[in-house]
């Protein structure tokens, strides 16, 4: 990504600049085959096929997993019809998790990672010794130093409620299917960088690099309730039956299983808990909306207005940094018996909208996602200028559709202006479809 914009400290820009001739003297970024990549998917790609010298070496595996992610989506739908005679999901929740997932990737179109400028910088400057790249003791211990990091920022993005506003909107979803995985927060990356550091004091970043990846990309998978259980895979591996244990909302499953690709730190640290009674996904205060704009920054409202009304300094910390349960005169995590019983009977929210207004949304959010992946394929072509254009409309876009599926009054006037800004910045230029013989039709 050389080409975007990168903001940085003095540091990582040096860093950026050293990688970037290293990488240039190795051939630059691999390709990988698609094996490879399926096998990515399943953090299945051994040292030998994974290992690499600088970061710009390293592929983008999410990036590249996109169709994967589209297949595999595609396969849940046959499989849960076959299974069950019913659909995984709905439609407003469905693109609901995809225009979040959408929201939270636009900002790697303009910067850098954080957590990999964070990273090179404390490389760069504290290191106390380097591991070989190459050595496959390398390799594994950087995969339990990145999912142990990634257990402490899941546990704390729990118990701390500043944390919890962020994270909050992957649990916002009262489906549960492969769409959820891909429900991701903006602001959640902004807080987990700092839980990588101390492996940056030895391991080498091209390492890091690949283990950040794929402990993301194996998380995609075990959201989805078709596979049931996976026998002795079950006591060391995170599962889709353990995951769903942890998007659950009875009180048997709040602020269990925190694992990434590992359940053995749950079962160490003592939060792990096995899946028993049907478990009922989503908040256990649901936020009833499917605006992508509103699901992030309602949490960050309520801590705002709760810190106001909270008399005394102390208390008005700990609105910030206990847990999201947590009052005056309560313990850091709140009181178990004021977590809402589960009665099985539970409707999630869904607003009834007219048939032909669903295939409106659906139809114009394929285009918004055309739209999406073309940016990504030419950003290092287009001005900064024609890139933030391009944001600003996806996220109006985004927007508009979620105010559409929840039926409100003036979504409608909303959604006219939205077409109206397409028009005219379609036929200016600023934007292009991978497919240019669309071009009229996106114009009807």
């Amino acid at each position: 990504r050389g080409g975007r914009a990168v903001r940085a400290a003095p540091g990582a820009e040096r860093s950026s600049q050293r990688g970037l001739a290293m990488g240039a003297a190795a051939g630059g970024p691999r390709d990988t085959a698609p094996g490879q990549q399926l096998r990515a998917l399943f953090y299945a790609l051994p040292p030998g096929e994974s290992s690499f010298r600088t970061v710009e070496e390293v592929p983008d595996y999410v990036e590249k997993s996109i169709p994967f992610f589209i297949t595999f989506i595609g396969l849940e739908f046959a499989v849960s019809w076959i299974q069950k005679r019913k659909l995984p999901g709905r439609i407003n929740d469905g693109i609901s998790s995809l225009s979040l997932g959408i929201l939270s990737r636009l900002p790697d179109v303009l910067f850098r990672s954080i957590e990999l400028i964070s990273y090179i910088y404390v490389w760069n400057n504290y290191r106390l010794f380097e591991l070989p790249w190459d050595s496959p003791w390398t390799w594994y211990l950087t995969l339990l130093g990145v999912d142990l990091a990634y257990y402490c920022f899941h546990r704390m993005s729990h118990e701390v409620n500043i944390l919890w506003a962020a994270h909050q909107v992957h649990h916002s979803s009262e489906d549960y299917n492969l769409f959820t995985a891909l429900r991701q927060s903006v602001l959640q990356k902004y807080t987990s960088w700092m839980f990588n550091l101390p492996m940056a004091l030895f391991i080498p970043p091209s390492v890091f690099a690949v283990h950040l990846q794929f402990n993301l990309l194996y998380q995609f998978w075990i959201h989805t309730e078709v596979i049931t259980k996976l026998g002795p895979l079950e006591w060391i591996l995170n599962t889709p039956s353990h995951h769903r244990v942890h998007h659950g909302r009875n009180p048997y499953c709040i602020d269990k299983n925190y694992g990434g690709t590992l359940i053995i730190w749950d079962r160490i640290f003592g939060t792990f808990e096995a899946e028993d009674a049907k478990v009922v996904y989503g908040l256990t205060h649901p936020v009833n909306s499917f605006d992508p704009i509103m699901l992030q920054l309602r949490p960050l409202a309520h801590i705002w207005n709760m810190f106001w009304a909270t008399p005394g300094f102390c208390n008005k910390l700990s609105v910030i940094f206990k847990g999201p349960g947590w009052g005056p005169g309560k313990p850091r995590l709140g009181l178990p018996e004021e977590i809402p019983v589960i009665t099985g009977k539970e409707v999630p929210f869904n607003p009834h909208v007219p048939a032909y207004l669903n295939c409106y949304a659906l139809v114009h959010f394929a285009v918004i996602v055309d739209l999406y992946t073309e940016l990504l394929a030419s950003v290092t072509m287009l001005s900064q200028g024609t890139v933030l254009i391009r944001i600003v409309f996806i996220i109006l876009s985004l927007a508009s559709f979620g105010l559409l599926m929840e039926n409100k009054s003036k979504a409608g006037i909303l959604e006219i202006i939205r077409c109206l800004v397409f028009i005219g910045v379609y036929k200016l230029g600023y934007f292009r479809s991978n497919f240019s013989f669309l071009g009229y039709a996106y114009e009807v």
